[in-house]
Order: C-alpha cells, then sequence, then structure tokens
C-alpha cells in the first residue's frame, strides 16, 4: 500500500471513529472496535514510513 493510501485510510477511520464515540460512546464496542483498527493502521503507518531511530540515540 502506498503512503497516501495508507494516510487517507488513517484519516477517514479517525473521522469515523470520532462520529462513533459522539454517538454511542467512547466506550461503547463499535468505538473500541474502530480504536483497534485505527490503531493497527498507525502502526503499520509507522513500521513502513517512520524512519527508525537508532537504540544507541537515546
Amino acid at each position: 500500500m502506498i503512503k497516501q493510501d495508507l494516510v487517507a485510510l488513517i484519516e477517514k477511520k479517525r473521522a469515523e471513529l470520532i462520529q462513533v464515540a459522539i454517538t454511542n460512546g467512547l466506550s461503547s464496542s463499535v468505538a473500541i472496535r474502530y480504536s483497534q483498527e485505527l490503531d493497527h493502521l498507525l502502526n503499520e503507518y509507522n513500521r513502513n514510513y517512520i524512519k527508525k531511530v537508532p537504540s544507541s540515540a537515546c
């Protein structure tokens, strides 16, 4: 998946999560599922596009 597509999916899922949380509450099962899906997309983005910092630099 190319970076722009992944960013678009992240933005869409974030907007969906906000709407679901407003409608059903942040602790609803739907909001939790959307949050987990957003986490998955963000983790994928970090794995593929964020430069790794060497552990000696910390």
